[in-house]
């Protein structure tokens, strides 16, 4: 009973630390969401280099997102894919054109260029480029200026900046592809947690969480570090692809009922859901021609062209297993939002933080943090410290009484 008293005043501290306005009251610590600056601010800048995150930082990100992939020599660098043809000039390098390939990623055929072919040193040669240059004309400007950045680079600006802006940026690593590179002997848990451990993070309340899509590679990460993990998941419908490789039956589906959600809290802090299995959409066909209508009329059916649907119990499900929900990906463009919000992004943010969510991976950090701060209240007093945010990784009252009269049942 004791313990129950001490973490109830643990909470109320925390509440009263950061005051709360109407839609981080719901989230699981009581503290307003976090905002991740995902691959950086790459709605403005080619994503997942240096000045991307930067200008995430400059924006008020909390956190800065690099996707990590390995090198031939065994270097973890910031790419979204092992296939680098989208997000770098490589293709247009002459000294290289040999090294273009198909491999089998995933279980998918890939042709292209993979940075597992390449030396650090080589991959130092490229530049970035803009992934979806029809959609961020703005950002296509800069390319061709970055250089493709190391963990080690990402980790020195986010400490560098921390020391200039006087609160703790955070970083939010994924391991992409874990199962393929295991099998070709560039293991990325390894050398992930070496450069972590190398630069002071190693605790549970250190400003880093680990994610994945793949399960087997986040319990392994679990016996390496006592850093916070986090559970990606796709459509319900997917796979994580370890599940695939052993023959494992179960989706993303199965993961996200009461009994998988109390299975992953066995390992992992978090869940990082698309955002379409926490608010659901789904396209229309109001003249019966059997075919998608295309709303917005730019020919391509996109999110713009899909009504959103009520909201699933997944943010209240997780909490109530003791797990942070951090969402992915909100982005400013009309393609990418519903029609509901009518091109209006804040409206989205604003859907969802009133919903509890702890946290958003966002292309637009900017957007994202105004609404936030906006939502919260003061935002001089309102953009908690993401140590200070793990410190008080604890579940609200009524869930540690209800975990507590459960176990009484149990006895």
């Amino acid at each position: 009973m004791w313990r129950v008293f001490k973490l109830a005043l643990l909470t109320t501290a925390a509440l009263a630390v950061f005051p709360v306005g109407e839609a981080a009251a719901a989230t699981l610590t009581g503290a307003p969401p976090i905002v991740i600056g995902h691959r950086g601010a790459s709605g403005y800048r080619p994503e997942h280099t240096l000045a991307a995150y930067e200008l995430a930082i400059e924006m008020g990100a909390d956190f800065i997102e690099p996707d990590l992939v390995s090198t031939k020599d065994g270097l973890l660098i910031a790419r979204h894919e092992n296939e680098i043809s989208g997000t770098t000039d490589v293709a247009n390098r002459p000294e290289f054109a040999n090294r273009k390939t198909t491999k089998t990623i995933d279980g998918k055929p890939v042709t292209g260029w993979f940075t597992e072919d390449f030396t650090l040193a080589e991959i130092k040669t490229l530049r970035a480029k803009e992934r979806i240059p029809e959609l961020r004309p703005g950002s296509v400007k800069y390319d061709g200026l970055y250089e493709i950045p190391t963990l080690q680079e990402v980790i020195d600006l986010a400490k560098k900046k921390s020391a200039e802006k006087g609160r703790t940026i955070g970083i939010y690593p994924e391991t992409k592809h874990p199962t393929y590179f295991d099998s070709i002997g560039l293991s990325l848990e390894e050398p992930l947690v070496k450069i972590l451990s190398e630069n002071g993070y190693t605790d549970a309340d250190d400003a880093v969480f680990i994610q994945s899509f793949e399960v087997a590679n986040l319990k392994f990460l679990k016996t390496l570090t006592n850093l916070p993990l986090v559970q990606l998941f796709d459509a319900s419908t997917a796979k994580p692809y370890d599940f695939v490789v052993s023959g494992d039956s179960r989706t993303y589906g199965d993961l996200i009922t009461s009994s998988g959600l109390n299975a992953i809290a066995q390992y992992a802090s978090g869940i990082g859901p698309w955002k379409r299995l926490i608010i659901p959409s789904e396209t229309v066909d109001k003249n019966g021609d059997g075919q998608p209508d295309d709303l917005n009329g730019d020919g391509v059916i996109s999110d713009a062209d899909k009504p959103l649907l009520q909201p699933t119990s997944l943010i209240s499900d997780a909490h109530a297993a003791g797990l942070l929900v951090h969402a992915y990906t909100f982005r400013s463009e009309d393609f990418f939002l519903a029609p509901d919000y009518n091109g209006n992004p804040e409206l989205e943010y604003e859907q969802f933080f009133k919903l509890g969510i702890d946290g958003v991976f966002s292309d637009f950090p900017d957007t994202a943090v105004a609404v936030r701060n906006r939502i919260s209240g003061d935002p001089s007093k309102d953009v908690p410290e993401p140590t200070t945010l793990l410190a008080f990784g604890i579940l609200p009252i009524a869930e540690i009484l209800r975990r507590r009269q459960n176990k009484f049942k149990k006895a």
